[in-house]
C-alpha cells in the first residue's frame, strides 16, 4: 500500500473497485469495498492520485479525499473509454481510470463545491418543470383542437382563454372535457408557480453574490445565466484561456482538416448542453438590443457589421454566444467589470 502512486476507483452505489498502480505503473493493488469500507480504507492510505470517473456523487468522494490529504483527478467518462481493454467489467474499469490519469494528456473536471452544486440542482430542476410546463401546454391544444377548438400559443392563451372558453356553455365541449381541461390547466399553473420560486431562488442568489453582478452587465446575461455559468464554470482558472471556456461549451467549430488543409465546420456542441442553450437564448436576446440604432460599443458595432454583410441570423446568434462565453471568462478570470 505504500508504494501506491495513483488509486482508480470505479464509483457506484454500494460496491466500489479499486486498482492502484506504481510510479513505474505496475498494478499493486486490486481490491473490491462497499460503501461504509471505503472512506476508512482511503483515510488510512499514504498521500498519492486518486482518479474517479466523473458521475454522481464523484464531487462529494473528491472533497472528502482531498480533506484527507489526497490530491484528486475527476475525469469525463469520454477520455476513459478508450482505455478500458477488451470486455468492460468493474476491473477494467478501475485499471482504465488509473491508466486515464497517469496521462497528462487527459483532462480532468473541476470538483464543484457545495454551492456549484446547489445551483446546479437548482437550474436542473427548473429545466425539467420547464419542459413539463410546454408538455402540459401542447397536451391542452392537442385536445382542444380533437374537440373542435383552438386557442393561439402562448402562455396569455392558458392562463386567461382557457377559462372563457371551459365557461362558455356554446362550445363544442362535453362536460368530462371540460373537467379534464380544467384539470390539465392546474397541473400547468402549478408547475409555472414551481418556476417561478426557483427564479426567485435565484436571483435572490446573484443579488448577494459579487461575480454574479458583474456578469450580470454583459448584454445578454441575466440571473439565469448568471448563476448558471458560474455553477458550470466555477475557477476560471482552471481554463488556459476564454476560446478554452468557449469551446469546452460547444461553441467552437468543429474541424475536419487533414494533409494541411484546415475545414471547419458548424458548431462542435460538446460540453453542457443546458449551458450552451441558454447562452444562446441570451445572445439573441442582446442581438436585438445591440441593433438598435441608440446602441453603442464595440460589441453593437460588429453585430451591425454582422447583419449588414449579409450572414444568417442563427449564425450572427452563436457567434455572438461564443463572444459572450469568452467576455465571462476574461471578467470571471481577471476579477474586473465589463467595459462596452
Amino acid at each position: 500500500m505504500k508504494n501506491i502512486s495513483i488509486l482508480g476507483i470505479d464509483l457506484a452505489k454500494h460496491v466500489f473497485q479499486l486498482h492502484g498502480v506504481n510510479k513505474s505503473g505496475k498494478a499493486v493493488l486490486k481490491k473490491r469495498l462497499n460503501r461504509s469500507e471505503l472512506k476508512e480504507f482511503v483515510a488510512n492510505l499514504p498521500a498519492c492520485l486518486i482518479a474517479m470517473e466523473a458521475c454522481s456523487g464523484s464531487h462529494a468522494w473528491a472533497r472528502m479525499f482531498e480533506m484527507m490529504g489526497h490530491k484528486v483527478k475527476v475525469i469525463s467518462p469520454q477520455y476513459v473509454k478508450p482505455f478500458v481493454q477488451v470486455h468492460k467489467n468493474d476491473m477494467r474499469d478501475a485499471a482504465a481510470i488509473a491508466m486515464a490519469a497517469s496521462h497528462q494528456g487527459v483532462p480532468s473536471v473541476m470538483v464543484k463545491s457545495e454551492e456549484q452544486l446547489d445551483l446546479q440542482a437548482i437550474h436542473r430542476v427548473r429545466e425539467r418543470l420547464v419542459r413539463e410546463k410546454t408538455a402540459i401546454g401542447n397536451e391542452l391544444r392537442g385536445i382542444l383542437a380533437d374537440m373542435g377548438v383552438i386557442i393561439p400559443t402562448g402562455h396569455a392563451s392558458i392562463r386567461v382563454l382557457l377559462p372563457r372558453i371551459l365557461e362558455d356553455a356554446e362550445q363544442p365541449i362535453t362536460y368530462q372535457g371540460r373537467q379534464l381541461l380544467s384539470d390539465l390547466r392546474e397541473q400547468w399553473l402549478e408547475t409555472e408557480a414551481h418556476i417561478h420560486r426557483y427564479d426567485v431562488m435565484l436571483q435572490t442568489y446573484v443579488k448577494e453574490n459579487e461575480d454574479c453582478k458583474k456578469l450580470l452587465e454583459i448584454p445578454g446575461i441575466g440571473p439565469i445565466n448568471a448563476s448558471l455559468l458560474l455553477s458550470y464554470a466555477g475557477d476560471a482558472k482552471r481554463f488556459a484561456s476564454a476560446r478554452h471556456f468557449a469551446a469546452s461549451l460547444g461553441l467552437v467549430p468543429r474541424q475536419a482538416s487533414s494533409g494541411g488543409k484546415n475545414r471547419l465546420l458548424g458548431i462542435s456542441k460538446r460540453g453542457n448542453k443546458h449551458v450552451r442553450k441558454q447562452l444562446v437564448h441570451g445572445a439573441r436576446s442582446a442581438y436585438r438590443v445591440l441593433l438598435k440604432e441608440e446602441s453603442s460599443g464595440r460589441l453593437s458595432d460588429w453585430a451591425k457589421r454582422m447583419k449588414d454583410s449579409g450572414k444568417h441570423v442563427n449564425k450572427i446568434v452563436v457567434a455572438l454566444a461564443n463572444k459572450m462565453a469568452r467576455i465571462v471568462w476574461c471578467l470571471m478570470m481577471k476579477e474586473t467589470s465589463y467595459q462596452r
